[in-house]
């Protein structure tokens, strides 16, 4: 099956295909609707072939779609229908559950991506957990979305950052029972030395990989019917 991965920033869209090496590139921002986002991946995407869409997007997402609007894009997201804009079946993801489903490499691995802030997801057993740990507190003043971030980097700096990281990273280790911690985001190559347990993504080549694996297929050997290889746990 053929793929078109899109995975959507705060500045940038970039979409890679099955078949292709080299991603392209678009602007994103505050103007971005779906609409727009539809109309100049279609326009951008003329001569690749692909049968199916994997959207990576930044905010919560249910069975539906996007479920709450960006905070750094225009408005629409909530509920619009991505397969009739494309005419094709699409599957929309977090795209820190995206990238996490790129990452993984078997057990049960519990993903965080250090950015602007903290993206969070698990993965076990062909099922993909999404999750909202950044609103958890840090302390009295700070949630781990504030003290992880980009913000708390440069409020406390690195070395305070990275001592934080740290104890959180471990923290979540053991309250998950996960085998390992895959960091990424645009912060993850920051963490040096990485914390125990822990490894350092490929950055966006982890999203394209998840945008493609979610739509792996399985055949059942009673049945011979196919079916999707992982579950998002909505």
């Amino acid at each position: 099956m053929d793929v078109l991965v899109v995975d959507i920033g705060g500045s940038h869209i970039k979409m890679l295909a099955t078949g292709q090496h080299e991603p392209r590139q678009l602007e994103s921002g505050e103007g971005l609707t779906p609409h727009v986002l539809v109309d100049r991946v279609r326009a951008a995407t003329t001569d690749w072939r692909y049968e199916v869409v994997s959207i990576g997007y930044p905010g919560a997402v249910d069975a539906n779609g996007p479920r709450a609007e960006p905070g750094n894009l225009g408005a629409g997201w909530v509920r619009f229908d991505f397969s009739k804009a494309f005419d094709k079946p699409v599957r929309v993801l977090n795209d820190a559950a995206m990238q996490a489903l790129g990452g993984y490499d078997g057990g049960r691995m519990l993903f965080l991506g250090l950015g602007t802030g903290l993206g969070s997801a698990l993965v076990t057993e062909h099922v993909v957990v999404p999750l909202e740990l950044g609103c958890l507190p840090y302390d009295t003043n700070e949630t781990l979305f504030d003290r992880l971030g980009t913000a708390g980097l440069e409020k406390h700096g690195h070395e305070k950052w990275l001592a934080a990281v740290t104890q959180v990273t471990t923290m979540l280790r053991e309250a998950f029972a996960a085998d390992y911690i895959l960091l990424g985001g645009g912060n993850a190559s920051r963490v040096v030395p990485l914390p125990r347990g822990a490894r350092c993504g490929g950055g966006k080549e982890d999203a394209f990989r998840g945008g493609f694996r979610l739509w792996d297929e399985i055949v059942e050997p009673h049945d011979r019917r196919s079916s999707s290889a992982w579950r998002v746990v909505r």
